[in-house]
């Protein structure tokens, strides 16, 4: 390694593709963990077919992981690819259009032969037609070196080649001279109930890295340095991970106990599977029969007095809408998380979209306010599920926190917070006996009290009947409810009063205020802040409070010459920002592929609308 060339990157994306048997996730996920041990910062993106089990070497069937790893602050998964690791010809192809001009790829060069090339699509063989000539190819014999490591030490041949992911990645980490005693650690770990399986994935890894070094296949090494991080205990979590904690954690912050009801949906379900690993804490997890007996579970558990949740995506939050109804007519604290995927119906479940924006807005019959929360990034999912559960509980109303595909099952390095630093949680519980308790007598920030059943004096009757004011008798009387509807739609108002003012990243005012909200942050941040560097008065609003709007958000608006809101939908939040402040005229820019934002596409778009100032 001494005698070959580095060459010291700021940031570096990396990309594994190959079928979904490959083991593409597994090895992007070692390759990024070893990442974060060695001090990178990162984001990572899964890319998962929306097919089970397409046929071998397909378009429809590639699956991929994206690596970003950098030693300054990373933002997004990253746009062009610097290095591609393709185990066959499909996943060459299906990936070759996100690769930089000179980007570095490596392949399988055995799955690159004549019927292999032509099931991928291609009519020629595309390591040998100049089709790659303006990137760095290395063409690697990586199921041979696997069969022959394979050979005598398992019975399964055809089980022992799914190693070979484990030698590719070798050869990785060969290009990025990483000593391979952190990511042994770490297959370990993996696989430390099966000593046998880790044994073989660590010898197939080393297999890959000699390959790589005995025939000094790289002549330089791409070296990225550990990032300048605060001191403390950091974790790479993906989005899912982070929500289930930041839920945990609001649980034991309010005194209350933790319950979930849901039923399993792409891409949500891993909310759920990590709650259930955490019985210790005190959670309990019921996965029901259905969408609509998870979200009836969790409000019968929010009138018993525990800090109640659901988790969907968008297809089950259709389906849980009357009991949304039901939650907010009783008044009762409830979370209901939305990962939320490509639609409409069933969609492109494994891509992410922000289409669900008008559901959580306006989705339900009559009028049903709830506040509505969006996370940005994997790791502020925490902080976010966090949030939505105390105003959930301070404010006695369901709350709705939208994350997306790209979050939950994104990672990012995230520092773990100390309890005592969390904000408070403080339920409005009523007290036995009170001799002046009413179901429905309220606060100065119109809040009723949580009377948890069984509580000396506190007998009261809620459901999903209209109730009079204060005592809560069923009525249909024709004032009364418009006074009661009047008053739950101003109860969510005033949580305005809570929420952090709307900040603003550059200048307070210029000629173009870019707007956006939820998981698109990370690449309009990044676009903005190359707009800033080119020398225009470029600045960005992204909004986490989405109903209500931030309280100084007409102040920050009315100080720019042009807004421009980005969306990964047709126009929702524009839309919605038209109906909320319609003083003020919108640009918009839309994406609807199921893919992300490109920060050159933003910046374009920006371009464009300068010009014409």
């Amino acid at each position: 390694m001494t005698n070959k060339k580095v060459i010291e990157l700021e940031d570096a994306v990396v990309k594994f593709v190959g079928d979904s048997g490959d083991g593409m996730q597994l090895i992007g996920t070692l390759f990024s963990d070893t990442a974060a041990l060695r001090g990178n910062d990162l984001a990572t993106f899964p890319d998962y077919p929306a097919e089970i089990r397409a046929p071998h070497n397909t378009i429809p069937g590639v699956s991929g992981f994206q690596s970003h790893i950098g030693k300054r602050r990373v933002h997004t998964p990253g746009d062009k690819v610097h290095v591609l690791i393709a185990m066959n010809p499909a996943s060459l192809k299906a990936n070759l259009k996100w690769c930089r001009p000179d980007a570095t790829i490596i392949v399988d060069s055995d799955i690159f032969d004549e019927k292999g090339c032509t099931k991928a699509g291609y009519t020629t063989n595309p390591l040998t037609d100049g089709s790659l000539k303006a990137y760095k190819l290395y063409s690697l014999p990586i199921s041979t070196l696997t069969r022959e490591y394979i050979e005598g030490k398992i019975g399964d041949l055809k089980a022992g080649m799914r190693s070979k992911n484990m030698v590719m990645l070798g050869v990785v980490y060969n290009l990025f001279g990483i000593d391979l005693k952190v990511p042994e650690h770490l297959v370990d770990k993996k696989f430390a109930n099966k000593k046998t399986v880790a044994e073989l994935n660590k010898g197939a890894q080393k297999v890959g890295y000699d390959y790589a070094e005995n025939n000094n296949v790289f002549e330089e090494v791409l070296h990225v340095g550990p990032a300048e991080l605060e001191k403390g205990t950091y974790k790479n979590v993906t989005g899912n991970v982070a929500t289930a904690w930041g839920l945990l954690a609001a649980a034991e912050k309010s005194g209350r106990p933790f319950f979930l009801g849901s039923y399993p949906i792409t891409p949500a379900t891993e909310i759920l599977m990590e709650l259930a690993v955490h019985k210790s804490l005190g959670a309990k997890v019921f996965q029901a029969e259905d969408e609509i007996a998870g979200i009836c579970s969790a409000i019968g558990a929010s009138f018993t007095g525990a800090m109640a949740c659901t988790t969907t995506s968008g297809p089950g939050l259709s389906l849980k809408s009357e009991a949304i109804g039901l939650a907010v007519m009783t008044e009762l604290p409830l979370v209901i998380v939305n990962v939320q995927r490509a639609g409409p119906s069933t969609g492109m479940p494994t891509k992410s979209e922000q289409s669900d924006l008008y559901q959580a807005l306006y989705g339900r019959n009559g009028e049903c306010p709830v506040m509505v929360i969006a996370a940005s990034t994997p790791a502020n999912c925490f902080y976010y599920a966090y949030m939505a559960a105390k105003y959930s509980m301070e404010h006695m109303t369901p709350v709705i926190l939208l994350t997306d595909g790209y979050l939950g099952f994104g990672a990012q390095i995230f520092k773990i917070p100390k309890m005592a630093d969390m904000p408070e949680i403080n339920p409005p519980i009523a007290e036995p006996n009170d001799p002046d308790f009413k179901p429905y007598i309220r606060d100065k920030n119109l809040v009723r009290k949580w009377a948890i059943p069984g509580t000396e004096g506190l007998r009261h009757r809620v459901g999903g009947l209209e109730k009079m004011d204060v005592e809560g008798i069923v009525t249909t009387d024709p004032q009364n409810h418009q006074r009661m509807s009047e008053l739950r739609e101003e109860k969510v108002k005033k949580i305005g009063d809570f929420i952090p003012e709307q900040d603003v990243y550059g200048e307070d005012s210029g000629d173009l205020l870019v707007v956006s909200w939820g998981g698109t942050e990370g690449a309009i941040r990044s676009s903005v802040k190359r707009m800033i560097a080119d020398g225009h008065k470029v600045s960005h609003a992204h909004f986490n409070y989405i109903m209500p709007l931030p309280k100084n958000t007409t102040d920050i608006f009315s100080k720019f010459k042009r807004i421009v809101v980005c969306e990964l939908n047709m126009g929702q939040f524009v839309n919605y920002l038209r109906a909320s402040l319609p003083q003020f005229t919108y640009q918009q820019y839309n994406k609807i592929q199921g893919l992300p934002f490109l920060v050159a596409e933003l910046k374009e778009k920006y371009n464009q609308i300068l010009e014409e100032i």
